[in-house]
């Protein structure tokens, strides 16, 4: 088992004693401590759930649900932002789906001058392999390829250093970081580096600076005369307006029904609980997905483990279960011999997965798919319209939904 497996075991028991283990650190100590990156073993300051709650084995709910029974929403307030940053991004991107293409298509130029011009590929493969003369820059890295995490104020520090004194394209700082990271997703990866280069709040960029490094590291690291003295911001497409949120399905109880049981989202409770009873589940992952490139054999591994963890649990609630690849005609091809009348697939967000499902659901012998959205997303998505500021003032409104829908 790889070191990254080893520290994040990808099932949902290991992810709740996590929780548990968190929850009554979620106030105050966390508001004190969440800044610091102390190393790989370090990270007592935050609470490491991103990974589960990246693939829902966790979902955002249950997490704030357990903080607000320990603490008040005053008294965890950051660590209740920090959860809803997350949900922010989605909602953004989902509006904007857009942005995903252009960075997929800048990508894809920024990779083709990797293998014409030999300097920016000398460079960049001393980035990736942290190979710097940057000794905290070349730490992360490696903390990155080996144990797929990295603290969030040190994602911030990467990615600074990466655009602003390394110079290189922050398309490529993103690939490396969703090739690695078991919590990598489209929304908050690409959108964290469009802000720390200036594209996602025009002409707002993040400039890594030695004192706020050797601060917030207790002294491990002091980078001094190395980093850039400024941060200009880099140029990009204008942001695209925000489209309307698109519709969820609802399922339709009794027809024989399939299951689509996809890695953003292992906790298909919420609609079996419905009443629904698929004959069938077929089981994909698409993290391999995320990079033109190979991603990382733990990045692959976590998800195709914990989507084995959840049909374990779940077990004769799934129906006939069948692990396929991850495209339309195979999924086809599985809706044709279960002989299903509809197909069902818990929502999701823009990505490798919601493109193999939206090609599944326009192939001509696909039964009708239905994507079923969570509560959570469809109240707090519409409100990632601008700044998450704006959206900050919506968090008291969206935890007394939430209360409301459990005491439901």
């Amino acid at each position: 088992m790889t070191d990254a497996l080893t520290r994040f075991p990808p099932t949902r028991t290991v992810a709740l004693e996590r929780l548990n283990r968190f929850i009554p650190h979620a106030g105050r100590d966390y508001a004190a401590r969440r800044n610091y990156d102390l190393g790989r073993d370090g990270h007592d300051g935050v609470s490491t759930l991103s990974p589960y709650i990246r693939a829902r084995l966790l979902t955002e709910a249950e997490v704030l649900e357990a903080t607000l029974a320990r603490h008040s929403a005053s008294a965890a307030e950051k660590f209740i932002q920090e959860v809803y940053w997350r949900t922010y991004w989605k909602g953004w991107l989902e509006m904007r789906p857009a942005v995903w293409g252009q960075y997929k298509t800048s990508l894809k130029g920024a990779m083709d001058n990797v293998q014409t011009q030999s300097g920016l590929r000398d460079q960049w493969e001393q980035a990736c392999k942290g190979e710097t003369e940057i000794d905290c820059f070349n730490a992360w890295a490696r903390e990155l390829a080996e144990t797929g995490y990295l603290h969030n104020h040190a994602r911030m520090w990467f990615a600074s250093i990466w655009i602003f004194t390394l110079r290189l394209p922050w398309e490529l700082g993103a690939d490396f970081f969703l090739r690695h990271l078991l919590d990598g997703d489209p929304a908050s990866n690409t959108l964290s580096w469009r802000w720390v280069a200036g594209i996602q709040t025009p002409g707002k960029t993040y400039l890594a600076r030695t004192s706020n490094i050797s601060k917030y590291t207790e002294g491990r690291f002091a980078p001094k005369w190395q980093l850039a003295g400024e941060a200009p911001a880099l140029s990009g497409p204008p942001k695209p307006d925000a489209m309307p949120l698109p519709e969820a399905d609802l399922p339709i109880p009794s027809a024989r029904t399939g299951l689509i049981l996809h890695d953003d989202d292992l906790s298909p409770g919420f609609i079996l609980d419905t009443g629904i009873a698929p004959v069938a589940t077929a089981v994909i992952t698409t993290r391999s997905a995320m990079s033109p490139l190979s991603v990382a054999p733990h990045v692959a591994t976590f998800t195709e483990t914990a989507a084995q963890d959840t049909v374990e649990r779940f077990g004769e609630r799934l129906g006939t279960v069948s692990t396929i690849a991850p495209t339309v005609d195979a999924l086809a091809a599985w809706a044709e011999e279960a002989g299903i009348d509809q197909v069902i697939t818990p929502y999701a967000p823009v990505g490798p997965a919601a493109d193999v499902l939206a090609g599944f659901g326009n192939h001509e012998s696909a039964p009708p798919l239905r994507r079923v959205r969570r509560s959570y997303d469809s109240a707090a998505w519409p409100h990632a319209t601008h700044g998450f500021f704006r959206f900050k003032d919506k968090i008291p409104k969206l935890l007394g939904e939430l209360r409301g829908l459990r005491a439901a």
